[in-house]
């Protein structure tokens, strides 16, 4: 009989707060585990204040609630800003074909640092941007955290990735599954939002308590993952699995909403993308190379590869440089 898949459980407080040396080494070696074997992780005493989670929900709402060619008002050919439905085809960030192409079936927004692009601001959504920035710096905090545990669990000097993520791109998207039935037509499948790999270090997540995120297990199965109380989902990017020499792993995801009465159950996420410095050089780490082996990848730039994902889910062009990632999706189980 086949393990059940399980989603670890991590406590990262003893490094939010004043934690021992033993209590740092024991959540050190939980992560490690996590990061080995699943690529997603339950975080817990992550001390993200519950006023900042319920800013962030008013804000997605209000912002969501508006008419169409409001929201739509707020579009930018940069990664900033909305995005309406089947705008989007996240699978061809690894370089999947599909016949429903651009048929990802969820609207976002996204905000990001400014010295990397401007971010818009939605003057009818009230308290909008309060409520995004103090998740921002929240969500921001979470990922530093997680990075001064990673250099401990992987064996490296203490602030070892500092000098990669000093000015970091990171970028915040806030997802909405909730279309009435008849607004658009299907011609495809259903896609909540494609198979994909996260493109950056780590990703830090607030979710809804509603099924729809699956997670492709290492047999080739998709699990039903929902965050647990108070906790937040955090997942590995493409770069951390390339930095570790896929000692960890970059899990592939997707979303498939769920469907009661004709109508798509609403479910709200907020992902929190930690990507790196763009001009940061992402290569092997030594400690993760076995001695006279070749790395699995070649070193590449964050900005290099973070283009090439965006290039397959904005612009419709098929990443070739993901064959890895490809195969597991066409070889998993629907």
């Amino acid at each position: 009989m086949a393990e059940q898949f399980t989603v670890p459980t991590v406590d990262i407080s003893p490094y939010v707060g004043d934690g021992t040396d033993d209590e740092r080494a024991a959540t050190a070696r939980a992560l490690d585990e996590a990061c080995r074997t699943v690529g997603f992780v339950q975080i817990t005493g992550h001390g993200v204040p519950a006023a900042a989670v319920d800013g962030l929900t008013r804000a997605m709402d209000g912002f969501f609630a508006l008419p169409a060619d409001v929201k739509g008002t707020y579009r930018s050919p940069a990664n900033r800003g909305y995005s309406p439905p089947k705008s989007e085809s996240l699978s061809l960030s690894l370089g999947v074909e599909s016949a429903s192409r651009m048929n990802d079936f969820f609207e976002a927004f996204n905000v990001g640092v400014e010295d990397q692009a401007a971010n818009l601001w939605p003057a009818e959504a009230a308290g909008f941007r309060a409520g995004v920035e103090a998740w921002f710096a929240e969500a921001g905090r979470v990922a530093r955290v997680l990075t001064t545990v990673f250099a401990d669990a992987l064996g490296l000097p203490r602030g070892f990735f500092d000098a990669s993520t000093d000015h970091s791109l990171d970028v915040l998207r806030m997802n909405n599954y909730a279309l009435p039935p008849g607004e658009v037509e299907l011609d495809g499948d259903l896609t909540g939002m494609g198979e994909h790999t996260d493109y950056g270090i780590v990703t830090v997540l607030w979710a809804d308590q509603v099924r729809g995120l699956q997670v492709l297990a290492s047999d080739g199965t998709w699990h039903d993952v929902a965050p647990a109380d108070g906790a937040l989902l955090v997942n590995l990017g493409d770069l951390m699995a390339r930095w570790t020499n896929e000692r960890w792993t970059s899990t592939l995801h997707r979303v498939k909403p769920p469907i009661v009465d004709g109508t798509i159950e609403r479910r709200r996420s907020a992902a929190f993308f930690h990507d790196g410095n763009v001009d940061a050089v992402i290569a092997a780490l030594p400690t993760c190379v076995d001695p006279g082996a070749d790395p699995t990848y070649p070193p590449i730039t964050v900005g290099e590869h973070i283009a090439a994902k965006l290039a397959g889910s904005r612009a419709g062009t098929a990443n070739t440089a993901a064959e890895r990632d490809a195969a597991r999706v066409l070889a998993a189980g629907r």
